[in-house]
C-alpha cells in the first residue's frame, strides 16, 4: 500500500447510480455488454438492434441524439436513478471462482501534478476527443474505469465480503461469467471503504482514453459534476487482476523473411514443436506452421530503434516488437491496417497458420509490479502493451450527471 499526503488522497464518493429497472426489463443479461473495446463491429451492430441495449448509448456517431434516447429511457422508467447514494460492490465469478471483486463509485479526478492515479499507457488524442464528445453529449459516464490499488488493511475487505452475502441489486450472465452488483448504502460502511482507497495509489488498469477524456471535460466545464469519474476500484492484494500481453499479427509479412530479418539483430532459434507462450525476455514469431524464438537483441539495434524513448523501454516486450522489429527491421509499423492486435496467443497463432496469411509476434506478459513501477516513474508504455482483466461489464450502473 502506498500512503499519500492528506491533501493528495484518492477520494471515492457514493453516487445515485442509474440502472436498468428489472421490472421493466425482462432479461437484464440481454441489456448489458462486455466492455467497449471488447466488441467487434459486427457484434456492436447486432447488439444495437436490440431496443434499450446499452450498446445504443456506447456506440454512436451522434451523442446528442443519443442523449435524447437516454433521457427517454429514464423518463419512461427503463432506467431509474437509485433513491440513495451508494457505493456498488461488484463481483465477477466463473463457476465457484471469484475472478474479481471491487467497488464502483465516483472518483474525484486528481489535480495536475497529483500522482494518486497513475497512467501506464499513452493515449491517442483523436480517441480522447471522441470519448469526451460521447460523455459530454450524453451528459453521462456510461462505463467505469478499472483502477487497481493495493491494500493489506482488512477492514474494507471485511465490509465488502459481508455485503456480498446480502441480496444483490443486479445479477447477470455474459457468456460463462456471472456479474453481480450490490448497493452499499450504509454511510459507515461507505466510510470504511473510502478510507481504504484514500490511503492508496491507483493504477489505471483499463480506461486510459476515458480517463484523459474525463480530465479534458473537467478542464472545460470546471470541477462540478465533471470533477469526478465513474470508476471500479479493485484491491489487487486481495483479488489480483489477470494481466496478459497483446500480440501482433502482420497479415502482409512472410514469416521466413521476418525471421531472417530479425536474425540480423537478435538470436533467432527455430521452435520445432511450433508456437508457444513466450518466456520473459523472449518473443515468439510464428506463421505458416513454423515458429522461432527471438532473444538476445543487439544493444546497438536497441539504441538505434529506441532513440529518444525511455531507457526502460529496452525491457518492454511491446517496445521491442513495435520499434525494433515492426518499424526498424520490417518497415511495417504505422502503415494503415498493417498490424492487428490480438489478446490471446492461440488465436494470434491460428490467424497466421495457413501459408500466405502473414506473421504473428507473440509477447510475454508483464507483471503488475513492473507496470506500476514504470508508471510511478512517469514511464508510459507503448500502446497495446498490456491487457488487464476481467474488465467490468457495461450497463450495470451509469453515472448520469446533473445538467443544471
Amino acid at each position: 500500500m502506498s500512503s499519500t499526503s492528506p491533501s493528495l488522497r484518492l477520494r471515492l464518493r457514493p453516487l445515485r447510480g442509474v440502472r436498468y429497472d428489472t421490472c421493466r426489463v425482462a432479461d437484464l443479461s440481454a441489456m448489458v455488454s462486455p466492455a467497449y473495446d471488447d466488441l467487434d463491429p459486427a457484434r456492436v451492430t447486432e447488439l444495437r438492434s436490440r431496443p434499450h441495449h446499452i450498446a445504443r448509448l456506447l456506440h454512436t456517431d451522434d451523442p446528442h441524439r443519443t442523449a435524447t434516447q437516454l433521457s427517454s429511457w429514464i423518463r419512461r422508467g427503463v432506467l431509474v436513478r437509485d433513491a440513495l447514494p451508494a457505493l456498488y460492490v461488484y463481483q465477477q465469478r466463473l463457476g465457484e471462482q471469484v475472478l474479481q471483486r471491487g467497488v464502483i463509485g465516483a472518483c474525484d479526478l486528481p489535480r495536475p501534478g497529483d500522482r494518486t492515479v497513475l497512467a501506464h499507457e499513452d493515449v491517442q488524442p483523436h480517441v480522447v476527443t471522441a470519448r469526451a464528445a460521447l460523455m459530454e453529449g450524453l451528459g453521462a459516464q456510461p462505463e467505469p474505469l478499472l483502477l487497481a490499488y493495493n491494500s493489506t488493511a482488512p477492514s474494507a475487505t471485511q465490509v465488502i465480503d459481508r455485503i456480498t452475502h446480502l441480496p444483490p441489486a443486479a445479477n447477470v450472465r455474459i457468456g460463462a461469467i456471472t456479474h453481480t452488483l450490490w448497493a452499499c448504502i450504509d454511510p459507515d460502511d461507505q466510510a470504511v471503504i473510502a478510507a481504504d482507497v484514500a490511503q492508496a495509489q491507483a493504477l489505471i488498469a483499463d480506461g486510459h482514453h476515458r480517463y484523459a477524456a474525463c480530465r479534458q471535460l473537467r478542464e472545460r466545464h470546471g470541477p462540478g459534476s465533471w470533477g469526478s469519474c465513474l470508476a471500479l476500484f479493485v484491491n489487487t492484494a486481495v483479488h489480483p487482476l489477470r494481466l496478459t500481453a497483446i500480440h501482433r499479427v502482420i497479415p502482409g509479412l512472410e514469416p521466413d523473411k521476418a525471421a531472417a530479418a530479425a536474425a540480423d539483430v537478435a538470436c533467432v532459434r527455430p521452435l520445432p514443436d511450433g508456437p508457444r507462450t513466450p518466456q520473459p525476455g523472449e518473443l515468439v514469431l510464428t506463421g505458416a506452421g513454423r515458429a522461432w524464438s527471438v532473444t538476445g537483441l543487439d544493444p546497438r539495434a536497441l539504441d538505434e530503434a529506441l532513440t529518444g524513448r525511455p531507457a526502460q523501454w529496452r525491457e518492454v516486450p511491446a517496445a521491442i516488437a513495435d520499434h525494433v522489429l515492426l518499424a526498424h527491421r520490417w518497415s511495417v509499423q504505422g502503415r494503415p491496417d498493417a498490424v492487428r492486435y490480438v489478446h490471446d496467443a492461440g488465436p494470434a497463432a491460428d490467424a497466421v497458420a495457413a501459408p500466405g496469411s502473414g506473421t504473428a509476434v507473440l509477447l510475454p506478459a508483464m507483471t503488475e509490479t513492473t507496470v506500476r513501477q514504470l508508471a510511478a516513474n512517469g514511464v508510459l508504455l507503448p500502446r497495446k502493451s498490456t491487457s488487464f482483466g476481467p474488465k467490468p461489464a457495461a450497463g450495470l450502473v451509469l453515472r448520469v450527471l446533473d445538467r443544471t
